[in-house]
């Protein structure tokens, strides 16, 4: 997640979140919660569902969605800020791990205050840096988890800023796309760490590996 050293798990979230986010969404507590995932799962699941986003990048967001259903706002937005698409695209599979309702992601803010907002879970303290001199710079964090074009332009220009503080002459252990994925989940700090050739932990490991593993999705995606 963008700006974060520390992973937001989805599937490990208390029981009570998951009430919480029945009383948003239903008005009663459900009788029955289902044990939730350790971990999110190695690929990002295949949703059977989506909304179509309408003129802009808006649309009428609900918790199970496709990401290739926004490759126009992708293609766009990586345009403009001179990212790979591909990269931007399978960001926003690896994101996907977790339902983003609007309800229930501020359900779940209230309960974890530095929690991520939006289909690319961008935080606060990310998002305000990168929506200075932008186009976007008067719109409001709290206004990602309603506009996934507006989270999708956040997240291309996040990644433009960390590609721009990549040193020319850095380690071949990893490509640049690699680097930006891992500087977007672990933060800029890691990622210039990750860059000198050192070996990453297992958590950006694992976000690595499961952005190859969207690779061939997020390929398809854009390129349709």
């Amino acid at each position: 997640m963008a700006g974060a050293r520390t992973r937001w798990r989805w599937f490990a979230v208390p029981i009570l979140a998951l009430a919480v986010w029945a009383v948003v969404r239903t008005g009663h507590t459900p009788q029955q919660t289902a044990t939730p995932h350790a971990t999110p799962p190695t690929s990002s699941p295949a949703p059977t569902s989506s909304t179509t986003p309408g003129a802009g990048g808006h649309a009428t967001p609900s918790s199970v969605y496709d990401p290739a259903d926004y490759a126009p706002q992708v293609r766009k937005y990586a345009a403009k800020a001179g990212i790979e698409p591909r990269l931007l695209m399978a960001i926003l599979y690896n994101e996907a791990y977790k339902p983003h309702d609007p309800d229930l992601e501020r359900a779940w803010q209230r309960h974890k205050p530095d929690a991520a907002f939006g289909i690319a879970n961008m935080h606060r303290a990310a998002f305000e840096e990168t929506r200075r001199g932008r186009d976007f710079a008067d719109r409001k964090w709290e206004e990602l988890p309603d506009d996934r074009g507006l989270a999708i332009e956040a997240a291309a220009w996040h990644l433009h800023d960390l590609a721009r503080q990549l040193p020319a002459q850095r380690s071949a252990t990893f490509s640049q796309s690699d680097l930006l994925a891992m500087g977007y989940n672990a933060g800029a700090g890691n990622m210039l760490v990750f860059a000198r050739g050192v070996a990453p932990g297992a958590q950006a490991q694992s976000y690595l590996d499961r952005l190859h593993n969207n690779w061939g999705n997020a390929e398809k995606a854009v390129a349709s």
